[in-house]
C-alpha cells in the first residue's frame, strides 16, 4: 500500500521584489561586460565598480520609499510623487546602461567560443533587465497590475516558483514541489519534481510510473489535493485500493465507500507520508543549493536515494539488535 503526497523545496534565492530582480540583472549585466571588454583591450567598461555603486544607490532610494498613509491628500501626492521620480531614475540609469551593454556587443568582432558564450549570458541578462523595466514602468507609472504568470522570481533560477500551500506561519515558498511515493516499509519508490503543476495533475503519473518499476503495487493513498472525478475514475481501473478523499460533500455512495474500514484505516495511516517528507528536509532537502533544474533534479533524486539508503540501513540495525536480543535471552535461559 503506497501513500502519495508532495511538498515543496526551496532554491536557494532571496525574496524577489521587481526592483530587486532588476538590480541583480543590472549588476550581472555590468560585471560580464566589464570582462568580456576588458579580455579584449577595451577600456569603455573601466568605470565598472563605480556604475555598479552609483545604480545601487538609486535602488536603495527606490527600495526606502513608502507610499503616504496621511490623511492629507496633498502629502498623500507628494510622497507619490517622490516614489514615482525615484523609480522613474531608476528604470531609466537602467536603459542607459542597457544601450551601452547593447553597443558593446556591436563592437564586439570575435569568433571565440568563450567570448560568444559570455556574450549570449550578456544578451540574457539584458532581456531579465527589460522584462523587470517593463513591469516596474507599468505596476508603478501606469497603475497597472501585473499578471502571475508574467513574473519571473529569479534571474539566477528562473525555474523557481512562488507557491502557497496555506500551511500556518507559511505564507508562500520559492522553489519548486516535488511529489514522492512511498511505500508501507518508510523506502520511497518514486518522486517527480512538479515544474508549472500542481498535485492533482500527477496523481496518474506518479501512480503509473511506480506500477512501471514495481508491478505488484496494486493500492494507494491521497490527501484531497490529488482529488479530480477523472483522477478517481481512471485510478479506480489501475489500483485494487485507492483512498483518495473528495473534496466537498459526499453524495451517499461516496460516503459509504469513505467511511469503509478499509478507507479509514488507509485513510490514517496515510499521515505516515509526513515522517518521509521531514526526513528529507531535515538531512538537506529543505532548500537546494545547486544551480539550474538539472542540478535541482539532481540534487532531489540524490536526496532521495540517501534518504533510502538511510531506511534500509535502520532496517537492517534493527534486525540485527532483534537477534542480539533473542542471543541474549538464550544465555540467560
Amino acid at each position: 500500500m503506497g501513500r502519495c503526497d508532495s511538498f515543496v523545496v526551496e532554491t536557494n534565492v532571496h525574496f524577489p521584489t521587481d526592483i530587486s530582480l532588476l538590480f541583480d540583472a543590472i549588476r550581472k549585466m555590468i560585471q560580464l561586460a566589464a570582462v568580456i571588454t576588458q579580455g579584449l583591450g577595451m577600456s569603455i567598461w573601466r568605470q565598472s565598480v563605480y556604475n555598479i555603486r552609483s545604480f545601487k544607490k538609486l535602488y536603495r532610494q527606490a527600495q526606502r520609499l513608502k507610499y503616504s498613509n496621511s490623511k492629507n491628500e496633498n502629502k498623500r501626492a507628494a510622497r507619490q510623487q517622490l516614489v514615482m521620480d525615484a523609480y522613474t531614475a531608476l528604470i531609466e540609469t537602467a536603459e542607459n546602461y542597457i544601450l551601452k551593454s547593447t553597443l558593446t556587443i556591436n563592437r564586439i568582432d570575435s569568433s571565440d567560443p568563450v567570448t560568444m558564450a559570455k556574450i549570449e549570458l550578456l544578451n540574457n541578462y539584458m532581456d531579465h533587465a527589460n522584462r523587470q523595466i517593463d513591469q516596474i514602468r507599468r505596476r508603478v507609472l501606469q497603475d497597472e497590475n501585473i499578471l502571475h504568470c508574467e513574473k519571473v522570481f529569479s534571474i539566477f533560477e528562473p525555474h523557481t516558483e512562488w507557491i502557497c500551500k496555506g500551511k500556518a506561519g507559511v505564507p508562500q515558498e520559492l522553489g519548486l514541489r516535488v511529489c514522492v511515493m512511498e511505500d508501507q516499509y518508510g523506502l520511497i519508490l518514486h518522486h517527480r519534481v512538479m515544474e508549472k503543476e500542481t498535485d492533482d495533475k500527477v496523481a496518474v503519473t506518479m501512480v503509473n510510473a511506480t506500477q512501471r518499476k514495481f508491478p505488484a503495487f496494486n493500492g494507494c493513498s491521497f490527501d484531497k489535493g490529488f482529488y479530480t472525478p477523472a483522477n478517481k475514475k481512471e485510478l479506480k481501473n489501475k489500483l485494487d485500493t485507492l483512498v483518495m478523499p473528495k473534496k466537498g460533500r459526499c453524495n451517499k455512495t461516496e460516503l459509504a465507500e469513505e467511511t469503509a474500514d478499509i478507507f479509514v484505516r488507509s485513510k490514517k495511516k496515510h499521515s505516515a507520508v509526513e515522517s518521509a517528507i521531514n526526513g528529507l528536509e531535515n538531512h538537506g532537502l529543505d532548500r537546494c543549493p545547486d544551480h539550474g533544474i538539472y542540478g535541482f533534479k539532481r540534487y532531489v533524486s540524490l536526496a532521495v536515494l540517501a534518504r533510502n539508503l538511510q531506511i534500509i540501513g535502520h532496517h537492517i540495525q534493527q534486525k540485527e539488535l532483534k537477534r542480539l536480543q533473542r542471543a541474549e535471552l538464550l544465555e540467560a535461559a
